[in-house]
Order: C-alpha cells, then sequence, then structure tokens
C-alpha cells in the first residue's frame, strides 16, 4: 500500500527512523571518539584541545574522547539512549561553541557538522531509542511501557 506523502508515520515506521537515526550518529560518533582514543591518544587530543583554546584540555580531551566513543556505542545498542544523547548533545554544544563559530557555517571548520550531530543526539535525548533498542528490550523485561516503549504485541 503506497504511503500518501502527508500521513502521519506508523509507530513501526517511526521506531525505524530512531534506529536508523540511532545507529548512523553512533557509528560517527564512535569513529570520531575512536579517532581521539586510539589514533592521537590522550596527549595528542589533550595538546589539540589546548591548541584551539579548549578550557582545562588534559581534561575536556580525554572526556569527549569517551564521551563520543562509548556514547556512540550506547547509541548504535539503544542503550542508556537518553543518557548518551544528552552527553553527546552537550560534547557538540561545546565544540560548536569553542571552536567552529568562529569560522562560519560551512565545513571543512564550520558549524554545520556538530550542528547536525548536536540536533540528532538532542533528538534522541528527547525521544529515547523506540522500540528496537536494548533500552526497549530492558523495559518490556521490567513490564515497563513507560515513555516510547511500546509492548511487542497489541493485545487482541
Amino acid at each position: 500500500m503506497p504511503l500518501a506523502r502527508t500521513a502521519s508515520p506508523s509507530p513501526r515506521q517511526l521506531d525505524l527512523g530512531l534506529l536508523l537515526a540511532r545507529v548512523v550518529a553512533g557509528i560517527v560518533f564512535a569513529a570520531h571518539g575512536g579517532q581521539k582514543l586510539f589514533v592521537y591518544g590522550f596527549a595528542g587530543v589533550t595538546g589539540a584541545f589546548g591548541q584551539m583554546g579548549v578550557p582545562l584540555p588534559g581534561i575536556t580531551g580525554p572526556l569527549v574522547g569517551l564521551v563520543e566513543f562509548f556514547g556512540g556505542l550506547a547509541l548504535i545498542a539503544g542503550l542508556l539512549t537518553r543518557l548518551a544523547g544528552f552527553g553527546l548533545t552537550v560534547v557538540m554544544l561545546g565544540a560548536l561553541f569553542m571552536v567552529h563559530l568562529a569560522a562560519g557555517f560551512f565545513a571543512p571548520n564550520g558549524i554545520e557538522f556538530v550542528l547536525t550531530l548536536a540536533g540528532v543526539a538532542t533528538m534522541l535525548t528527547v525521544t529515547g531509542a523506540g522500540r528496537y533498542s536494548v533500552d526497549a528490550l530492558l523495559a518490556r523485561r521490567a513490564g515497563q511501557t513507560a515513555g516510547n516503549v511500546r509492548p511487542l504485541r497489541r493485545a487482541a
């Protein structure tokens, strides 16, 4: 059955959309965090953050790498999604205002990339992971249907 262009999405479509947004953003975050942790290392990230003028680079550099890496993995799995989304939103807003804003809107150094990631992370903070996630599985096992977690089968 064709979907009308103006029709509201079904719950299944919304959950699939959340899954897609979560996994794609999670891959990007985990890759950037992994680069900070495993390619540049804490010393390299600290030095880079110091050169960019980020406050307390010895703390913020490694912390950002950890939040991006583990937050990205959490988004992919849909585990602690709202918490991960919030942490990633804070990291992206920090990057936007402390590093990218002075370069304008467009890539390579402008705000467009971090603004997009901040938007997706904020959306996931607000909506949660959706039905196809570890969060939903844990909620179902606990007998909860709070928020956006719906039972897998509807009662007849």
